[in-house]
């Protein structure tokens, strides 16, 4: 498991190990020449290495003498020092860590861009200089390198909002400290591994739960349909799509059960709520009786606009004793914490545990690096996927395999954790095939996550 840790847990294990003997930063300088080494592979050409002022150009200096005494040429450069025209092998940044509050501007900016410049490889110390460690923003401007080694633990900023357009492939030195647990970490197969079990061989359909997805309003039943698709493919025993548009059967997936949705809710062991569900009073009347019910409950989409808008509503959400999931993005995150997108995406780590509190519900705050935060304070982030997850109904399969989960008895955290996984390794797999990242169509997760859940269950047995 690679633990996660934001700044003020950071900044307490540094000081609790301060007296450590060799010190932290000859440790971090160590392991980054270690790297170093193996980036430059053949190469002769020197090393340029750019320090700043604070921890993280230590690390860099430290890195640069270890470079030195293993007679690798090394070119270091700062703040105001012109940058000498060559073929270097390596560019490190180790201009700034996680200290950094302000936007990079001037002289650093002017050299960050000298960086950006390169086409060779770039190793960053700890974290992208001008790349917030604990939110993934960019600050004024940010290194993009090639490699990132992060120390002690990784940042949630390498993995979420615009850390995985700079930071590269990102490598974890602990720097010899053993971690306590922590509440962050990156998502893992671990999250969910109790859960992959075979099924058994006496078992029928009534085994593997009911699902109702409810949604479907005029213009919008394609949501629902998507939603009850991955339901069926991902193990749910029977899945009851409940639309607010009448439709007769799903000529793709007849094995989809058609009904009106409170009939469909009635047939329920779990629910799914909100794809194209609309925001009209039949919508507001089936939420409030799907809230109202002592099952498990995903809501998504419109349900949680609906919530957004009827404070009294979201009270009963908050209050109800069956589990609870949300999966928003970062507009309907906004909407039901009274703020903006902007603000959201300042801090997605904090925004999805503060949901995860305000509604007693797990959490998955999707976008580029979803995170995922529970009621009790932990904290996950997926670090797989690609950018043919952005299109449209990529939403709807994502709760449709979580309800699918959930029917089948999984536990709330372990449903969604895994849920997140197999949606975001669809589409890797997709991409690998030659079939994405453009153009990936929502519909062609599904099958997909079924092959790679059914894999992961075999591995596991």
């Amino acid at each position: 498991m690679v633990q996660l840790l934001r700044s003020a847990e950071l900044r307490a294990l540094e000081t609790g190990h301060a007296a450590a003997v060799p010190p932290l930063m000859e440790r971090a300088g160590r392991a980054a020449a270690k790297l170093a080494r193996q980036l430059l592979r053949d190469s002769r050409a020197p090393v340029l290495v750019c320090a700043g002022p604070g921890n993280n150009g230590g690390d860099a200096m430290v890195m640069a003498r270890s470079l030195q005494q293993q007679g690798i040429a090394v070119v270091v450069a700062g703040r105001g020092t012109t940058v000498p025209a060559g073929n270097y092998g390596l560019v490190v940044d180790g201009l700034f860590g996680i200290g950094l509050t302000r936007p990079v501007a001037g002289a650093y900016a002017e050299l960050i861009a000298r960086i950006n410049a390169f086409r060779g490889p770039v190793l960053a110390l700890d974290i992208p200089s001008g790349l917030n460690g604990d939110t993934g923003q960019v600050l004024g401007v940010a290194v993009r390198a090639t490699h990132t080694l992060s120390f002690i633990g990784g940042k949630p900023g390498l993995y979420t909002l615009d850390g995985p357009d700079h930071c590269g492939q990102v490598s974890v030195d602990n720097l010899q400290l053993a971690l306590d647990e922590l509440p962050g970490a990156l998502l893992s197969a671990a999250d969910f591994r109790d859960c992959l079990r075979p099924r058994r061989r006496n078992s029928h359909k009534g085994s593997y739960g009911s699902l109702a997805v409810i949604g479907g309003a005029a213009g919008m039943t394609g949501a629902a349909l998507l939603a009850g698709r991955a339901g069926l493919k991902l193990g749910a025993g029977r899945v009851f799509v409940g639309l607010l548009e009448a439709l007769a059967v799903d000529p793709l997936q007849p094995e989809l059960m058609l009904r009106p949705a409170g009939n469909a809710l009635a047939e329920a062991t779990t629910v799914v709520i909100g794809p194209g569900l609309g925001e009209s009073l039949a919508a507001l009347e089936i939420l409030r009786r799907a809230v109202a019910a002592d099952l498990p409950l995903l809501l998504d989409a419109d349900a949680l606009n609906l919530l957004a808008a009827h404070p009294v509503l979201a009270a009963h959400v908050a209050r109800r004793s069956a589990p609870t999931v949300i999966t928003p993005h970062p507009a309907e995150a906004a909407r039901l914490l009274a703020t903006t997108t902007a603000a959201v995406q300042a801090d997605r780590v904090a925004t999805a545990l503060s949901l995860a509190q305000r509604f007693n519900a797990h959490v998955a705050l999707k976008g580029c690096g979803t995170v995922i935060a529970h009621p009790d304070g932990r904290w996950r982030v997926n670090a797989g996927g690609n950018p043919g997850l952005a299109s449209a109904g990529s939403g709807d399969v994502l709760c449709g395999i979580a309800g699918a989960l959930l029917a089948q008895g999984w536990p709330a955290a372990a449903a969604l954790c895994a849920a997140v996984h197999l949606h975001a390794a669809a589409a890797e797999a997709l991409a690998a095939a030659g079939d994405g990242p453009i153009g990936i169509a929502a519909g062609e997760l599904i099958t997909v996550a079924r092959t790679l859940l059914n894999r992961l269950i075999a591995a596991n047995a």
